[in-house]
């Protein structure tokens, strides 16, 4: 599918991944429908790419619902809005947990729920779903943020099938560790020795890719790790083992507090 002519709307847009991802369709002439719930950030975004605001928190049922009727005819959904939503499971209270998953799993299934009927009925779209090489492999101080993306791989790979010879493709593209904009970066992430990042173009880029070829699944790293991640999802004891010795554990819990207060 082209996204040239559509209308494209971007979940987390004010984030250096939803920024990214909103240019990339920009440039390749969609128009775009920009959330988030900063509105001045929304707005610098829109005055950079032409798109429209619609201010909106995910973690709220009925925002959610007023952010479809204000979108309007949507051709492309990009579910990219994320709360961090790592740390030990046991540090975050009961409405950060629902907030996590709220946010994280039930909001991106709710608008597909609600955009894809019309998709279907027009006989073409495409929802994106940002998901993480965490929903490929779980890691210690990240059970809340492993669960959620998880369920969204799960959830996009079934609803895929679903829509299977409708006009509507569904994708999951999955970053590993991205430099410069998202929450690995903003919590000052620094990778284990020997694995390499990704810049938020690549993010961007492969969301491009996803839509134009109809891509079921798309990882975003480098080959070593996109190994690593398939190997972890098969044998997560060996997983474990292997995280241990790469101090990953440890690199989650320190990016757990600063992130604190984005739950």
């Amino acid at each position: 599918m082209h996204v040239r002519g559509t209308t494209a709307l971007v979940t987390g847009a004010t984030g250096g991944l939803g920024q990214a991802i909103a240019r990339a369709l920009a440039d390749q002439g969609a128009r775009l429908v920009l959330t988030g719930r900063r509105v001045a950030e929304l707005e610098r975004v829109a005055d950079a790419t032409g798109g429209r605001v619609v201010a909106a928190d995910l973690a709220d049922p009925a925002d959610v619902a007023r952010l479809v009727e204000e979108a309007g005819e949507v051709d492309v959904l990009v579910a990219n809005a994320a709360l961090p939503a790592n740390g030990a499971l046991l540090d975050f209270t009961p409405e950060q947990v629902r907030r996590a998953l709220a946010v994280n799993l039930e909001a991106p299934i709710a608008l597909t729920h609600a955009l894809v009927p019309a998709m279907v009925a027009r006989g073409r779209g495409h929802v994106v779903h940002i998901g993480s090489l965490a929903g490929k492999v779980a890691s210690g101080h990240s059970s809340l943020y492993n669960a959620s993306k998880f369920g969204l791989r799960g959830f996009a790979l079934g609803i895929r099938e679903d829509l299977r010879g409708t006009g509507v493709g569904v994708s999951v593209v999955e970053p590993g560790m991205v430099r410069d904009a998202g929450m690995f970066a903003d919590a000052g992430g620094v990778p284990p020795k020997g694995v390499r990042t990704v810049s938020p173009a690549q993010v961007a880029k492969a969301v491009l890719d996803a839509i134009a070829k109809d891509l079921a699944e798309v990882a975003v790293a480098p080959p070593e790790l996109r190994f690593a991640a398939t190997l972890g999802g098969a044998f997560p004891t060996f997983s474990s083992w292997l995280q241990r010795r790469m101090a990953t554990d440890e690199m989650q819990r320190r990016m757990a507090e600063p992130n604190r207060a984005k739950r």
